[in-house]
């Protein structure tokens, strides 16, 4: 969905510069040049744009429901790892780039989404997207924002990025998060809370053509991952007037349960058994928010979370 937003910018871009316009793609161009750093220092929301009513019948639609376990103090910074993937990436656009929905259940706070950078190069796109409060997921991107010395930052990050979407199959249970670490070092960097969030039936929106690791398709999917930056799911699910085919995703419930803050002290200079530490018991606060909230959303018992 965001490479279809992305390519009708881009092609809206390139009927400036072949018509009687291009003077305005110039100037964009320009614009583009000056600003290109701003998705890596805090981007540039609207609270207009993210209060926009679509956006209320966007979150009605499945229905996305935002469930809170516990405070955070607004005086600290956080990094939420959001979990599933999933095809749409719903629960995280729908809770922490809209309002009012996080900021009447965490005063105080204000979140940014983390999404890859190459979706910043894209004419007008990336004016949109920043106006709804993601940023560039760079090093950069995610410093700048927990850098903030009041506290009051909370960093969104969807842990297992587009490599996870090729795993987002209704009933799947497996999170790509044993050798992604370098969120930990972040949090100890910067000293930033830890917050474990799972979006229960994220990976139900869609059904995706078999893809088993090993298989011709998987291996196809994968490298063009490496190639571009972004995985493409082959994926489908109801139409407008008919529930047997379509691209738009199923009216299943979202419930995105954010789990309790891991305090973090401050490392500069963490070493890579301090980051290890920290990792495994991140997945220990996972699992266990997981297990205490799956019988509240049709997981059977014997379902647990595999994490490769």
């Amino acid at each position: 969905f965001l490479s279809l937003a992305a390519e009708f910018c881009c092609g809206f871009f390139v009927i400036l510069i072949l018509g009687n316009f291009w003077f305005l793609a110039v100037l964009y161009l320009l614009w583009l040049y000056v600003d290109w750093e701003t998705p890596c220092a805090g981007g540039r929301r609207s609270q207009w744009v993210r209060s926009w009513t679509v956006w209320k019948y966007f979150r009605e639609y499945f229905p996305i429901h935002l469930i809170k376990t516990s405070e955070l103090n607004p005086k600290h910074n956080y990094l939420l790892g959001f979990h599933p993937h999933g095809v749409l990436v719903a629960g995280a656009f729908g809770n922490f780039c809209t309002d009012p929905t996080f900021k009447n259940l965490f005063p105080g706070l204000t979140p940014y989404l983390h999404i890859m950078p190459i979706w910043f190069g894209c004419p007008f796109f990336r004016e949109y997207i920043m106006s709804a409060g993601m940023v560039s997921a760079s090093k950069e991107s995610v410093s700048y924002v927990l850098n903030n010395e009041g506290g009051g930052h909370a960093s969104v990050i969807v842990i297992g990025g587009a490599e996870e979407s090729l795993n987002a199959h209704p009933g799947s249970l497996t999170l790509n998060i044993l050798k992604r670490k370098g969120f930990i070092k972040m949090a100890l960097k910067h000293g930033a809370h830890l917050v474990p969030v799972f979006s229960f039936g994220e990976n139900e929106l869609f059904k995706q053509v078999a893809n088993p690791k090993g298989s011709w398709l998987r291996n196809v999917q994968e490298k063009l991952q490496k190639i571009m930056g972004f995985a493409l799911p082959l994926f489908h699910a109801r139409g407008v007037f008919q529930y047997s085919f379509g691209l738009i995703p199923y009216r299943q419930p979202i419930h995105t349960v954010v789990g309790s803050p891991i305090p973090v002290k401050q490392n500069l200079n963490p070493t890579t058994e301090e980051i290890d530490q920290l990792h495994a018991l991140y997945l220990q606060k996972l699992k266990k928010l997981f297990e205490e909230h799956k019988s509240n959303y049709g997981i059977p018992a014997d379902k647990s979370l595999i994490f490769e």
